[in-house]
């Protein structure tokens, strides 16, 4: 008996048959079955799946010039289409025949091309509208005419073959003889007449002429272009141009003498133009290390002001007298380490497919608008600059004790009116101003969220904007076109319906495209007119493929914020072999703003961070948080100023709490969360915050030391005091609670990951809150994800499997072995099988 009480303290879940005096006693013991996550179904919805299961989900219209006939691109399982819509006829049509289109470029190129498979390229109406041109890659070798060594490796290139094609008589013909024009360069801003070309190199300003442009588009390094040098006194840190960013220390010496972009904005007339010149020298140096780069690793160092630094940038705004071939630096002080922009002009919808668009300044050719800001935020001025003059003229001035935000305002009439978006009081809203700054009338009132300027109708003084909150019964962040008289009276809703809607509005105010959906519904494609009347139905997304792999659209829903007052919005994602007899851990997907929240409204095929998360066995949330939106109330927006680690996670708590109260199948002791960015940085705050709480936590490239991270988003959104001393002296104190100071407090599983090269947030966010960790005796994990920036590049599929690796660990207890998924297998159209 003393070897059987041994057996069954040694081998407690084993099933074993024991012989003693001729007796036979069984022992059955409950064999646990290892917890397995779903890798399979979670690999069924990867991004490159996903492309092969869902296509376009909107329609994109190309606003014609001519009339109001726009033409557009719509794909599904049947392949890609081309349509082309007048809205006065009320008529949709195809452009061409596929079938006919595929045989004519078969037999001009020689290739093999199907209906369903048509590639074509750069597709473009001819001036008159009557016909268009397009371009078909062949799988014919010719050598790059601009190569001097035809036999080097990369000296050929795919022929390319262009064609036009008449409308009305469906003629195809392919154009003779055709070469291929290179793109414009990326380092040229052109003159509105096209008659001169600005951009830097080493540092300076240079221009040349419409002739010499050409020749650098056919070929940069033809030794005959002449250009001129505007000015010599640019250094590092204080150009006139690029500095290069992003460019390693070797990359941005060799490129230095190279041609670069200036930004600059010119005035309708071609003679002036505004540059924005800041001198960083005094900014404090950051660098990041690239380790896997050919050759020894590279250093890159660039200019990084952190919140309450003195070292703050200097904002110049220089303005060029082209023929004159001078400059001026114009006086527009107002605060210390002041912020200032100049607007450019909005793009007309009808010029989307022009090869040529200048930019051009918010103004015309005797005056220009721009903004300037306070380093603290509470302060901000729009006003005009006189060219003759360099006069200053403030117009509207918005204070405000957290931080002020505009845009960029709506003129009228050349400015004799402007149309300013404010949120003074307490909402977004549109005022009238005259052309002096005096406020004539708000234009929009009431508790909802005005949000941009779709249009405006200066003849019949009628504001088309979009907007959210004010439709009672839905979501309020969903956006909706409004139209309104500029006395506020007459508001229309123009896209009725239960959606978050995207609108295409043509130049004339006489159409718009509504693209409209919810999360759990497919995206449809509606074409209107001015005055919200249905003219008729576009599109409608094809989902059949996506829900034939097992799809499920996830769920709305609304909790309480920890407040009890204040209503959260947010989206449940479940596994698609849902069971509601089981328990599941959840995982909270988060981002915590204030810029934004990260809740889907509308559909997404941009599934990895949610509804492919759930596949592996999980309930997944999103769901906003105080603070967290600029699309509901200036409160709501700023509820976190003053307290930016912590602002949100209360309300991120008491939703799961909420939802598992309420649902059965949430299992709330085993809790997760995970983000990226700022996500990532509050992902590990709540797991030192909350600790008996949240079990898990992968917190990928977080802010977590917002004391070193950039003085705008920091200084911005939880506040910068500003002192001024006796002797009148300015200066700036910036205190902050960070994710460190909390390290002591970890129970849970914490996974950190961070790109080393990432030059937004740095990588001593997450090596800070690593060393204290390893200060208080914590165990984690880190991982450092080699040559990648911010967003992790080619290594964000391996970083959502280590994601998932992770939480299947440690919530749902799959300990299974690197060598059972593999990492590659799991991206591949057919599966491993064993087989």
């Amino acid at each position: 008996m003393n070897k059987l009480y041994k057996l069954f303290l040694c081998a407690p879940f084993l099933s074993l048959t024991v012989a003693a005096q001729n007796k036979t006693f069984t022992l059955t013991e409950n064999i646990q079955v290892q917890p397995k996550a779903n890798y399979q179904l979670a690999s069924r919805f990867s991004p490159n799946k996903l492309k092969k299961m869902v296509y376009s989900t909107s329609v994109d219209p190309h606003w014609l010039k001519l009339s109001n006939r726009f033409w557009y691109t719509f794909e599904s399982p049947k392949g890609k289409f081309w349509y082309l819509v007048d809205p006065n006829a009320k008529t949709k049509k195809l452009m061409f025949d596929n079938a006919k289109i595929a045989a004519g470029i078969t037999l001009a190129v020689r290739d093999p091309f199907d209906a369903e498979h048509l590639p074509l390229e750069n597709l473009k109406f001819a001036a008159d509208e009557k016909s268009i041109s397009f371009e078909v890659k062949s799988t014919i070798d010719e050598v790059k005419p601009d190569r001097k060594d035809k036999k080097a490796a990369d000296s050929l290139q795919k022929k390319i073959f262009s064609f036009k094609y008449d409308l009305a008589t469906a003629k195809l013909t392919e154009v003779p003889n055709f070469s291929k024009p290179k793109p414009k360069p990326s380092w040229g801003s052109v003159a509105p007449d096209s008659s001169a070309i600005i951009f830097s190199r080493n540092y300076n300003l240079y221009w040349m002429d419409k002739e010499n442009y050409k020749k650098a588009v056919k070929n940069e390094e033809d030794s005959t272009i002449v250009e001129h040098q505007l000015t010599k006194d640019g250094i590092k840190f204080y150009s006139y141009g690029s500095d290069g960013d992003g460019e390693n220390n070797v990359e941005n010496e060799k490129n230095n003498k190279k041609r670069r972009g200036a930004y600059v904005l010119w005035s309708p007339n071609s003679r002036y133009f505004v540059l924005d010149r800041t001198d960083s020298r005094k900014v404090k140096d950051l660098w990041v290390i690239n380790s896997v780069t050919a050759g020894r690793p590279t250093l890159e160092t660039y200019k990084y002001q952190m919140p309450g630094e003195a070292e703050a940038p200097q904002d110049e705004i220089l303005l060029f007298d082209f023929p004159a071939k001078s400059y001026k630096k114009l006086n527009i002080s107002a605060f210390k380490d002041q912020s200032i922009g100049v607007w450019g002009k909005p793009s007309l919808a009808k010029d989307r497919d022009n090869e040529f668009r200048p930019s051009i300044w918010l103004g015309d050719d005797s005056r220009f608008y721009f903004s300037r800001t306070s380093r603290d935020l509470k302060r901000i001025d729009i006003g005009t600059i006189d060219i003759a003059t360099s006069k200053v003229t403030p117009l509207i001035d918005e204070r405000f004790n957290t931080y002020v935000e505009v845009n960029r305002p709506g003129l009228i009439n050349n400015g004799k009116e402007l149309i300013h978006w404010s949120e003074r009081d307490g909402w977004a809203h549109f005022y009238l101003f005259d052309g002096n700054g005096k406020l004539k009338n708000q234009i929009t009132k009431g508790s909802f969220h005005c949000e941009s300027i779709v249009n405006i109708d200066e003849k019949n003084r009628i504001l088309y904007f979009t907007a959210n909150g004010r439709e009672g019964k839905e979501d309020p962040y969903y956006l909706h076109l409004y139209s309104i008289n500029f006395d506020g009276s007459n508001m229309k809703l123009l896209n009725a319906g239960n959606f978050d809607h995207a609108v295409s509005m043509n130049d004339n105010n006489s159409f718009f495209v509504d693209n409209y959906s919810r999360v759990n519904t497919a995206p449809k494609s509606t074409l209107y007119d001015k005055n919200g009347h249905k003219v008729m139905e576009l599109e409608a997304t094809d989902l059949s493929l996506l829900t034939a792999a097992g799809y499920k659209f996830p769920e709305p829903f609304t909790v309480k914020a920890d407040d009890g007052v204040t209503d959260l919005y947010g989206v449940m994602y479940k596994p698609f072999d849902f069971d509601p007899n089981k328990k599941y851990p959840i995982i909270e997907y988060v981002y915590p703003g204030p810029q934004t929240e990260a809740v889907n409204k509308a559909f997404s095929k941009s599934m990895d961070r949610t509804e492919r998360l759930a596949q592996f066995g999980y309930i997944v949330i999103t769901v906003g948080n105080r603070g967290g939106n600029p699309s509901r109330s200036k409160w709501y927006h700023t509820y976190g100023y003053g307290n930016l680690r912590d602002y949100g996670l209360a309300d991120k708590k008491t939703a799961i709490e909420q939802l598992a109260s309420k649902y059965s199948y949430i299992d709330d002791t085993k809790v997760g969360i995970t983000g990226h960015s700022g996500g990532g940085f509050m992902s590990t705050a709540a797991m030192l915050v909350y600790p008996n709480f949240f079990k898990a936590a992968v917190s990928n490239a977080g802010n977590h030391d917002n004391s070193i991270y950039n003085r705008w988003w920091s200084e911005k959104h939880h506040g910068v005091k500003e002192v001024i001393s006796l002797k009148g002296d300015t200066s700036f104190k910036y205190s902050i609670d960070k994710n460190p100071d909390l390290a002591k407090n970890l129970k849970g599983h914490l996974l950190l990951m961070h790109g080393d090269v990432d030059n937004n947030v740095h990588p001593a966010n997450s090596i800070r809150v690593a060393n204290a960790l390893m200060k208080a005796g914590k165990r984690f994990d880190f991982l450092i994800i080699p040559g990648q920036r911010h967003g992790f590049g080619d290594m964000t599929e391996y970083a959502f499997w280590k994601l998932a690796d992770h939480f299947n660990k440690y919530l749902i207890g799959d300990f299974s072995s690197p060598e059972d998924v593999d990492l590659l297998e799991m991206d591949r159209d057919i599966e491993k099988t064993g087989k």
